[in-house]
């Protein structure tokens, strides 16, 4: 076991653990980005916008998206550069790598999460897919949203978001619009409130959200473990009209009133029979006697055929 140890610990030395191999292979791909930045400086805004139409040609063709991807990060790398006037560093490029492989990026703050999200995304559209972006409260949508907006005009892309309190029962078409856009940002409630509301239209023309193909988390600890203790509950108000429940209220007395008196009949029938003897062939009814012992244990326990054998 020992130079089992050793030799792995070696070879660890050498070679680098998965993490540092996946890592090394993706600085080598965000050296090949860095390359095509000279040639993509100098694209005009038609060019730029023309590339996205592209790639998806070529995936469409057979290419995978790894084969795409430098000049995709690229593009988009140099839509926001011009304008935000964020240009993506090679430690971004990489962690929009990571997200795009369905992995975790751990960074730092200041790292510039914000717009590494961007790069994923990005390339789910390209693939044809529907991409979401998923943050804290509404105040982040919509300032993250509206920052990545003039970024994917740049490359041909429409952004939209949704919050708490626009058209939250879908009905305006406010949300729809928003989940149409190719990347839709908002917070992990009102996308889980959404799929609720959806899955309770009777029709699937009146549902908004649409596919659910691929989401970027931000800040996952806190959104899949802190926050998932807490279940979404779709409620609606209280009808205002008092009188409704006055109604309600005099409907149930009336009942419980008319069930006490029929079963004072039916029991003074039974006095009777008793005293009198049952009707000619009442007892022929295979229900009869039974009927009679459970209305005397507990009138509300016969079933229906019952009740019928002894008029009640």
């Amino acid at each position: 076991m020992d130079i089992q140890k050793t030799v792995g610990q070696i070879l660890t030395g050498i070679f680098g653990n998965r993490n540092e191999r996946i890592i090394r292979r993706y600085r080598a791909i965000a050296e090949r980005i860095d390359a095509l930045e000279p040639e993509f400086r100098e694209k005009g805004p038609e060019d730029l916008k023309a590339i996205t139409p592209q790639l998806r040609e070529r995936l469409k063709n057979g290419e995978q998206t790894w084969d795409v991807l430098p000049e995709a990060f690229a593009a988009l790398r140099e839509a926001s550069r011009r304008a935000r006037q964020h240009r993506h560093f090679p430690v971004q490029l990489v962690g929009g790598m990571v997200l795009y492989n369905n992995d975790i990026a751990e960074m730092k703050t200041g790292e510039g999460k914000t717009i590494v999200c961007h790069l994923a995304v990005y390339l789910k559209a390209l693939e044809g897919k529907k991409a979401h972006v998923i943050t804290h409260n509404d105040y982040l949508v919509q300032r993250d949203a509206e920052f990545a907006q003039p970024i994917f005009e740049l490359v041909g892309l429409r952004v939209g978001y949704i919050q708490s309190q626009v058209d939250p029962g879908g009905v305006e078409g406010v949300r729809r619009e928003a989940y149409n856009a190719d990347i839709t940002y908002g917070t992990n409630s009102e996308f889980g409130f959404d799929y609720l509301r959806d899955n309770m239209k009777m029709r699937r023309a009146d549902q908004v959200q649409g596919r659910l193909d691929y989401a970027v988390v931000d800040e996952v600890d806190s959104l899949l473990i802190d926050e998932a203790r807490t279940p979404l509950i779709i409620s609606g108000p209280a009808q205002d009209d008092v009188n409704r429940y006055k109604l309600a209220d005099h409907v149930a007395r009336n009942l419980v009133r008319k069930q006490g008196e029929s079963n004072n009949r039916t029991a003074q029938r039974l006095r009777e029979w008793d005293k009198n003897g049952a009707p000619q062939g009442a007892d022929k009814n295979p229900k009869f006697k039974s009927a009679i012992e459970k209305f005397r244990l507990d009138p509300l326990w016969i079933n229906e055929d019952e009740g019928e054998a002894i008029g009640h």
